[in-house]
């Protein structure tokens, strides 16, 4: 193998999330050379300032601004500089990077994304809320900075290793698999009854609350359709769901001639960051290999969109277009999070999604003069925000 022409110097956004901690290990196990610009994490001052120590960025930042002090007494005579706030965040978004890993999670995620795809960089994307929100807007900024949007969700990442741009008018389906979640096989009446712990304990990936909650509800997997959807310029009736509880075939893409083509490997985030940070060269590090014959049967199924029904909420959203994706991604948020704390139960995540959508179509609340679209996802967000929280609370007084 030639030398490969790696990225030298990154930026990692969401670094002591799941993924932001997948991507540093990568570099470790790879033994890659890089120079780390910027850190940015949320609340975990303590993880931050060990990974600062470690990979020691020009910068490191804090979104929880009350917990900067803290950082800073944790870096004491590095010669690290360090920043806190959603204006600390923009700043290491916006550093001189090569690459940048977008994985912060939820709607903040969206401003700092921008950011990133204004200087150039590649986004080596892991935050699902910036193509929800402001998709078409985000890969048009890329792009015209010169720059590449890279996906790395598992199946995103699939697709795109398999989906060849110039033959895009020949590929009939996307196929995006799922594993069906921890409740795959739950009846609504024992799902009705679910626990947050038992809803976070996916069987197959190590993920964070809010993911691990959507694939127990299969809104990420509704999520993932709209974010193909606009990734790879294909319409929604082009984009289909499969059941593969083994979560061995990431995701598939089939062509007009009746081929099918697919992208395998053992679950494990790293191998969709090496592809990111990469390509279009793979970059080798010890990985899991597959062994089919030890992985043994892959079977698959059609999803109940019954039993789940935030899968059709999301197609129904990414036809509708306009805001209605961004209003379904805020209301999920707020229906977690109520979940979390144990404030309304587990199918009624999917009955605040619903009722909002349905309220929002009747809410004014558009878009601010001047067509700013991270003006228009703010104000659409706070408003979906707004009527989701009433919808909880409705919930709750009938409880």
């Amino acid at each position: 193998m030639g030398p490969l022409n790696l990225p030298r110097k990154v930026s990692v956004l969401g670094s002591t999330g799941s993924v932001g901690v997948s991507t540093l290990d990568l570099f470790e196990k790879a033994g890659v050379e890089v120079e780390v610009a910027a850190l940015a994490a949320g609340r975990n001052v303590e993880r931050l300032a060990e990974q600062a120590l470690r990979w020691r960025p020009a910068l490191a930042v804090i979104e929880d601004e009350a917990r900067l002090p803290e950082l800073r007494e944790r870096l004491r005579g590095s010669g690290i500089a360090t920043a806190g706030g959603p204006g600390g965040v923009l700043e290491a978004a916006s550093a001189e990077a090569q690459w940048v890993m977008s994985a912060i999670v939820g709607f903040a995620g969206l401003a700092p994304t921008l950011a990133a795809a204004r200087t150039g960089a590649v986004i080596a994307l892991a935050n699902k809320e910036s193509l929800i929100c402001a998709g078409p807007a985000l890969l048009r900024t890329a792009k015209l900075a010169g720059g590449v949007v890279i996906p790395v969700d598992s199946e995103h990442s699939a697709i795109f290793q398999v989906f060849a741009p110039a033959n895009a008018d020949q590929v009939s389906r996307l196929i995006l698999t799922a594993s069906g979640g921890p409740f795959r096989q739950w009846g609504r009446e024992q799902m009705a009854r679910a626990t947050p712990e038992q809803a976070l304990a996916h069987p197959n990936w190590s993920m964070g609350a809010k993911i691990s909650i959507d694939s127990a509800t299969m809104m990420n997997k509704g999520l993932e359709v709209i974010e193909a959807a606009y990734l790879f310029a294909m319409a929604p009736e082009r984009v289909d769901v499969l059941i593969h509880p083994q979560s061995i075939v990431h995701s598939l893409v089939e062509y007009a001639d009746g081929s099918t083509l697919a992208q395998l490997g053992p679950p494990d985030m790293r191998t969709p960051i090496a592809c990111a940070f990469a390509w279009p060269d793979r970059l080798p590090w010890p990985a899991e290999r597959l062994n089919l014959a030890k992985v043994g049967p892959l079977t698959f199924e059609e999803p109940d969109l019954e039993r789940f029904p935030a899968l059709a909420l999301a197609k129904a959203a990414l036809a509708a277009g306009g805001r209605a994706p961004a209003v379904l991604n805020s209301a999920d948020e707020v229906a977690v999070a109520a979940f979390l704390d144990r404030r309304i139960g587990f199918l009624d995540i999917a009955r605040v999604v619903s009722e909002t959508l349905e309220r929002m179509d009747r809410v004014g609340g558009g878009a601010p003069a001047g067509g700013d679209v991270l003006e228009m996802a703010r104000t659409t967000d706070a408003t979906a925000r707004r009527v989701a929280d009433e919808v909880v609370s409705a919930l709750m007084a009938q409880a």
